[in-house]
C-alpha cells in the first residue's frame, strides 16, 4: 500500500501515555498514513506543547494532529505550520482566556466521575477504581488493571493556564462525542464542538474509545487526513 503524504501526530491525556494510541496508529497505519504519539510530560502546559511540536519537526509535509481529554488545550496551542488541522477525541478545548479547568468542569458532573485534587508534590493521580468507573468502564478489567498500574500524574499547573488564541480557530477541526463519556459529560463535548464549529461524529463510548472503539477514532482522523490530503 501506498502511503499517505498526510501524517498523524497524536498527542495523550492525563493519567496515559502514547500507548493509549496504540490501536489507533494500527488502525492508521493499515490505511497507509504514518501516525505516531508524542510523548507528553505533563508538566506543564508550555513543556506539553513544546513536546508536541518537537514531534511535528520529526514529521514531513502537512500533519493532522490530534488529541485526547487535556491534551485538545496542548494541540490548539501549537504555533506550527505543519498543523493542518485538528481532531479532538473527546477531548477538552478552551477558548481564549479559559483555562483546561474552566472547561472540564463546565456543567454538571457525572455521578461516577472521580474527585480530583493534587498532592502534595502537586500532582494530580487517577484513584484507581476510577478507571473502571468513569475512564475506561468499557475496557477489560485487565485492561483497566493496567492503566491503572501505568497511569501518568497530570502536574495541576498544567489545567490553570489561561490559552492564548487557540488554533481551531484559524485551522479546521472535527471532534469525537463520546456519548458514554463519565469523565467529560457528552453535553459538555457538545458544547465545545459547536463553538468550535467542528465537523462531529458521536460514538457510544467511554472516554477512552481510542482502546474500547478504535475504528471510530480511525475514521475520524480518516476524515481529516484525506481533506488534508486534498489541498482543502
Amino acid at each position: 500500500m501506498q502511503e499517505n503524504t498526510v501524517g498523524v501526530v497524536m498527542a495523550h491525556a492525563a493519567w496515559a501515555d502514547g500507548s493509549s494510541w496504540n490501536k489507533v496508529i494500527a488502525g492508521l497505519r493499515s490505511e497507509g498514513v504514518k501516525s505516531v504519539a508524542a510523548p507528553l510530560p505533563l508538566t506543564s502546559l508550555a513543556d506539553d506543547v513544546a513536546a508536541l511540536e518537537r514531534m511535528l519537526e520529526r514529521v514531513d509535509g502537512p500533519v493532522v494532529v490530534v488529541g485526547h481529554a487535556y491534551s485538545g488545550a496542548v494541540i490548539a496551542s501549537t504555533s506550527d505550520e505543519k498543523a493542518a488541522s485538528l481532531v479532538y477525541v473527546t477531548a477538552l478545548a478552551p477558548d481564549e482566556g479559559e483555562t483546561v479547568a474552566d472547561v472540564f468542569y463546565r456543567g454538571e458532573r457525572h455521578p461516577r466521575a472521580p474527585e480530583l485534587g493534587p498532592d502534595r508534590h502537586g500532582l494530580i493521580w487517577l484513584p484507581e477504581d476510577a478507571f473502571a468507573g468513569a475512564f475506561a468502564q468499557q475496557a477489560s478489567a485487565r485492561e483497566q488493571a493496567l492503566l491503572a498500574a501505568t497511569q501518568r500524574p497530570l502536574a495541576a499547573g498544567c489545567i490553570g493556564v489561561p490559552v492564548e488564541r487557540p488554533a481551531w480557530r484559524d485551522r479546521p477541526s472535527w471532534f469525537l462525542v463520546a456519548e458514554e463519556d463519565r469523565m467529560i459529560p457528552a453535553e459538555n463535548q457538545r458544547f465545545m464542538a459547536g463553538r468550535m464549529n467542528a465537523r462531529t461524529r458521536t460514538a457510544p463510548t467511554d472516554h477512552l474509545p481510542m482502546l474500547t472503539a478504535p475504528a471510530e477514532v480511525v475514521a475520524i482522523v480518516m476524515e481529516a487526513v484525506r481533506e488534508a490530503g486534498s489541498g482543502r
